[in-house]
Parts: structure tokens; sequence; C-alpha cells
């Protein structure tokens, strides 16, 4: 039969209708419709058996008598059941990044992280655009930063979906950096994210107060970014600044009196917050 259809499709096809329990390989044979009456064995992924989880069954039995002692009849439980598991899995379909379009260069850094640690599409969406987004297909889960996690909190619910704050990196090695300079040091933050930069700057001087001098710039700032690389002893950028202020430096090295210390901070995001949001759907730890 021909279907049009390349074979690498079509092979993804039949291993997706053999998960969901559709059809069955036959080694030698072929690929059969599933007898729907006959009961399925489920195999128990070896990394949930190594997580204390010993009876599957005995948990969803568990689920069950728990939702039918609270009145629900057998066929209720199977609805509220199946159409929980149907909305986690529309959640779980894609990743919308979001904050204002005056910070998206927050919602930049957070995809970067994210997205080779995730195997479903990520997209940056600005706070701006995202209802008209959602309402052309409304399934994912929307994340951000704790600042913006109430306005899109309702954003979401209004169209069925998720929103998740994602928490970020300590900064542990930057801060302890910044803890031994000496008083009246120069300190240039380079980010992406203007928000980034005001949140660095309240950090820093609760830490230090006016012993350090601070400058601040956005890397699509040539001028500024230029002046801060002429004042600074040590830099500190995020990783999508990094190859601008390395380009700045071998462009402008004649004009500056000493090259700066250059720091880039190695994550963004915590590493307990990627691997939450990896179970919140549904990916495998």
């Amino acid at each position: 039969m021909q279907t049009g259809l390349h074979r690498n499709t079509i092979s993804k096809v039949y291993r997706q209708l053999e998960t969901d329990g559709v059809v069955e390989a036959i080694a030698g044979s072929g690929i059969y419709v599933r007898d729907q009456q006959k009961q399925r064995e489920v195999r128990i992924p070896p990394h949930v058996r190594n997580r204390g989880v010993k009876d599957l069954d005995q948990e969803v039995r568990k689920c069950v008598d728990g939702l039918l002692n609270a009145g629900c009849t057998l066929q209720q439980t199977r609805e509220l059941l199946t159409r929980e598991i149907d909305w986690r899995l529309r959640c779980g379909a894609r990743v919308l990044v979001s904050t204002p379009r005056e910070d998206i260069g927050a919602s930049m850094l957070i995809a970067e992280e994210l997205a080779p640690n995730l195997d479903v599409p990520v997209e940056v969406v600005p706070m701006e655009e995202l209802e008209s987004v959602l309402e052309s297909s409304s399934n994912g889960t929307v994340v951000t930063s704790r600042y913006f996690l109430k306005p899109l909190e309702e954003l979401a619910k209004r169209h069925s979906v998720r929103a998740v704050a994602v928490d970020l990196s300590d900064f542990r090695k930057e801060l302890a950096m910044l803890k031994e300079l000496r008083p009246g040091s120069c300190v240039g933050l380079v980010s992406i994210s203007p928000g980034i930069l005001r949140a660095a700057e309240v950090i820093l001087h609760s830490m230090r107060g006016n012993e350090l001098l601070l400058m601040t710039a956005t890397p699509d700032v040539g001028s500024r970014l230029l002046a801060l690389l002429r004042a600074a002893s040590h830099v500190l950028c995020d990783s999508p600044s990094l190859p601008l202020v390395e380009h700045s430096l071998r462009q402008n090295r004649s004009q500056l009196m000493r090259m700066p210390q250059v720091h880039c901070a190695e994550n963004y995001l915590s590493d307990s917050t990627i691997e939450q949001l990896r179970k919140e759907i549904g990916l495998l730890a």
C-alpha cells in the first residue's frame, strides 16, 4: 500500500500505537491489532523500582479506593483519572517560557537551559503575546520566574494549562568571588536580562554596601558595554553575553589600560528546578 509517508514516520506511528496498546508486534510475523479485551501487561521501568515503589498495582488501588470512598462511582473514577492524565499529557506537549517583553532576556536565559534537558519543544513567548498563542493552541506548560507567576497562573487557568515557576541558581561561586574583592574594586555585570541586572545590584549592595563600584550593561548597547570594560577590573556575565563581551575586548584592546578578568556564570537555573520540571511535564528523570 502506497501512503506517501516517509518510512521513519510510519515506524514512529507504529511504535506509538504499540506503546498505547493499540497494536502488538510479533517477531517474524508482523504487526497486529491488539485484543482490547485481553488484559495488557504493564512493564514497570527499572528507575521506578529503584525508588522504593514496591507495588505499583497497590498504589493504583489506593488511588481508586480513595475516590470510591469519597462517593464516586467506578465510572466517575475512571473519567476523573482519564481526564487528569489527558490534561497532564496536554500540558507536557510543549513548554512556553514567558516574561514581559521588556525583560524577554530572562525568558531566553531560562529557555537556553531548559531546551537541552527537555524532550519537548521549548518556545519563548512575551507575556503580552501569550494569550493569543494559547488561544490558537491551548496546550503546554507555561514557565516563568517567581516574579511573574501570579498573573501567568491566572492566564493559564483560563486556557486550562499549567503555569510553573523555576528557581534560579544560588550563584555560589560568583557571590564568593565578589565577597573576596578588595574595597574600591570596580565590578561590571553584563546580562541580556535587565531584571537580572537590577536584582544583582540589590544583592551586591546588601553584601558589600558602597565598598565596590558597580557598573551594569546589556550586551546590545555597545557604548555602555565598552565603558564598562574600560573601567571594571572584574566582569561577570551570563553565557549569551559572553561572546559579545569577548568580541568587544578583542576589538577594543588598544583602548583598554588593562584587560578585566571575565567570569561567565555556568548556570542560570538550579539543577533541582530542571529536575522538578521534568517530573511536572511527565518526563522520566
